[in-house]
């Protein structure tokens, strides 16, 4: 990775470009760890497929913003250079030659590899060549009864102007040839709302939808010849823009914008191999004329395998447990396990819960469901970051309401792919009878708190969550996020405070317990790290292990160096994005990244700072990233219970041991995969979590059955 070769810079110079990695090139090294999850013959066939398809949803999201913004640089003439130096055209440059390289590995895995050994287990993607005269004929009737009527095949001629092409739609390019034999073109979009994967018969034989529509093009275009077909797909803008002096009314203009995303800039053009030069020149140069300066010849990507292989998430859930990873089922938090209530169990001491280890439903929906039906609770106040399609939590809040409690949600508005579904709960709850708030202006509320106002005797008492995730029971299942339940005055009167804040025009002075951004987070961090080098200076120990999504700040990362060069010992766990370069000599020598990709995606957030031997922990939902410091409400907790805190250090040990699923972060910018050295056992972080868990669950049930017995 010649891009991210370090020049030592002096030793002084803690903000020097070569001190940096470029945050877009190692948001792709992330996506290069994905695909070896693919790549790994190790991992279950589905699960292998799997990983594909995220490879594929990750690229999509990528171009859409990361991508559309350095264009929007350029377009607007405005160099906007990193930490790093990297120049926008530089940029794209390298991205264009790192996806390019993905893309081909991705193909050469899925057509090479997966699909022969799925094959071989009875589970087929097969070309319609090679599909029986019978099941072709089934495949026609089925087009006649359930595609055709939906089609509208689009020409182009001096009649009929090039259409719309929308974001990320897969199309087929048609060449015509009419009677006085010349060419013309016609565009046919594949519906979206047909399954993509085309049944034969019984089994697991599946044919795409776009060559069933290929092969049936005489019957959208009667009596004129088909020269041939080839997919081609668009990818858009689709970064929402919001000036927060024009939102007098956030949730109309959100929705104005949402509108507007359907044309926002053409960023990447997709073709299939057979797409021949005069389509794709053609295409290019209708795409272009949209938006002059935003799509160039770069700007084409040739898809081998499967195009919009997102989908390949559909296919890879299908009904084959011996091709996936074994079933896991969590286990309920001991103390909630043991009581009655929740209120009850808090009301003894703090609970944390780690998902999806624990169970989401048996300790957040668990406290949600109880808050709604216990008639002595009178307030529910929450932040909903992403709702999801099917929200039982917000329907949980509905019903509350109904029953005359007093409800708040903060729902965010802006929370990227996600403004559909938060937009659609925010009316229903309004509705409902809801107090629905959208945070506070130009800030993103990131933040996933939770607070429950209860009657108990002739006071109130509060019971509050401060967690890492969002409140989703489906994402729930597949990432690892800490939350953390308590009955403490403290941070009940904090989390007071910051929803008067996001509903109201409050501003506290300070909090009790909370770290929030952007009022004193960064600050806090700061203080907290140079702490630990003052220590290291002072003969002491210096210790810190942080785990998070991404690393990008740069005030952060000096402080790092600062600390490691005074003699701290710092050990990170970055899942994606890490802009630091650890292992360089008389700046980043006591620093060690590592990375850790497996069936979960590492989502929690996790700080310990040795402080010379009396340890603070806290969790919460900042990165350190300059958005999450400076642009977005953020909630950090201590964790102050001895044993969860011993919970929070046991977790970061295992991800720093783990040499099954980890990788190490370079001087150099590379990533490189960890083995077990000769003689050691595989230690895999997220399977010991499971079976501990499972052991755990097997204790419970072997104590029950014996007070039963």
């Amino acid at each position: 990775m010649t891009d991210l070769a370090v020049h030592q810079p002096s030793p002084t110079d803690l903000r020097h470009s070569s001190l940096y990695i470029n945050r877009e090139l190692s948001a792709l090294e992330f996506d290069r760890r994905v695909l070896q999850q693919a790549l790994d013959t190790r991992t279950p066939l589905l699960e292998r497929l799997k990983f594909l398809g995220i490879l594929a949803g990750n690229l999509d999201e990528f171009f859409q913003v990361r991508v559309s913004g350095l264009k929007q640089q350029l377009a607007a003439g405005v160099v906007e250079r990193p930490a790093d130096g990297m120049t926008p055209d530089d940029q794209l440059k390298a991205i264009g030659r790192i996806v390019r390289e993905l893309q081909a590995q991705a193909d050469r895995c899925l057509t090479g590899d997966l699909l022969p050994a799925l094959a071989a287990r009875g589970v087929e993607l097969l070309d319609v060549s090679a599909v029986s005269s019978a099941e072709r004929a089934g495949l026609d009737r089925w087009y006649a009864s359930n595609v055709f009527p939906v089609l509208t095949p689009l020409a182009v001629d001096p009649a009929h102007p090039f259409p719309h092409i929308s974001n990320l739609s897969l199309s087929l390019a048609v060449m015509l040839r009419g009677d006085r034999g010349d060419e013309r073109f016609a565009r046919v979009k594949v519906p979206r709302l047909l399954p993509r994967w085309v049944p034969l018969g019984e089994g697991h034989r599946f044919v795409p939808l776009e060559q069933v529509i290929g092969v049936n093009l005489e019957a959208l275009f009667p009596g004129i010849e088909i020269v041939g077909w080839s997919t081609f797909r668009v990818t858009r803008n689709t970064d929402v823009q919001i000036d927060p002096e024009d939102a007098e009314d956030l949730l109309s203009l959100i929705q104005e914008e949402l509108r507007n995303r359907r044309f926002g800039q053409v960023i990447r053009l997709e073709v299939s191999p057979r797409t021949p030069t005069a389509i794709r020149q053609m295409l290019l140069d209708e795409l272009a004329e949209e938006a002059p300066g935003w799509l160039g010849s770069d700007d084409i990507y040739e898809v081998q395998g499967v195009m919009a292989a997102g989908d390949l998430l559909g296919l890879a859930a299908i009904d084959m447990p011996e091709l996936r990873d074994p079933p896991f089922h969590p286990g309920t938090p001991p103390r909630f396990a043991a009581a009655r209530t929740v209120f009850e169990a808090l009301r003894d001491g703090d609970v944390l819960a780690h998902h999806p280890y624990d169970s989401f439903a048996s300790s957040v929906e668990r406290f949600i469901r109880e808050a709604t039906e216990d008639p002595d609770v009178v307030a529910i106040k929450l932040t909903l970051y992403r709702t999801g399609a099917d929200a039982g939590i917000a329907r949980a809040l509905q019903q509350a309401a109904e029953r005359g409690k007093q409800v708040a949600v903060l729902i965010e508005l802006q929370a990227r792919f996600d403004e559909e579904n938060n937009i659609s709960w925010a009316r229903r709850l309004e509705d409902a009878g809801v107090h629905v708030s959208y945070g506070v202006a130009g800030l993103k509320t990131h933040a996933k708190v939770m607070l429950v106002v209860r009657r108990e005797g002739d006071q109130m008492r509060c019971y509050v969550h401060v967690g890492t995730g969002n409140y989703n029971p489906r994402t729930a299942r597949l990432y690892t996020d800490f939350g953390l339940f308590s009955a403490d005055p403290e941070l009940a009167a904090d989390l007071t405070d910051l929803f008067n804040v996001l509903t109201g025009f409050a501003q506290p002075a300070s909090y009790r317990k909370l770290i929030v951004a952007p009022r004193g987070m960064r600050e806090r961090f700061l203080s907290l790290i140079r702490r630990e080098a003052e220590h290291a200076r002072g003969g002491g120990t210096g210790r810190i292990i942080a785990k998070m999504n991404s690393l990008v700040d740069q005030e952060i990362i000096a402080a790092l160096y600062e600390a490691s060069s005074a003699g701290v010992e710092v050990d990170l766990v970055v899942r994606g994005i890490c802009c630091l370069r650890p292992g360089v000599p008389g700046v980043s020598e006591r620093i060690q990244v590592v990375s850790v990709v497996g069936r979960f995606l590492e989502h929690s957030r996790a700080f310990l700072f040795h402080n010379d031997g009396q340890e603070e922990a806290y969790i919460g939902s900042a990165d350190w990233m300059p958005r999450n410091l400076d642009r977005r409400i953020e909630a950090v907790v201590p964790v102050t219970d001895p044993a969860h805190r011993a919970t929070v250090k046991q977790v970061l040990m295992l991800m720093l041991g783990d040499n099954r699923q980890a990788w190490e972060l370079g001087a150099d910018g590379t990533w490189t995969p960890r083995h077990p050295a000769p003689g050691d056992p595989e230690r895999a972080a997220q399977w010991i979590l499971m079976d501990q868990a499972r052991e755990f669950a097997a204790r419970v049930s072997g104590s029950v059955s014996a007070i039963i017995g």
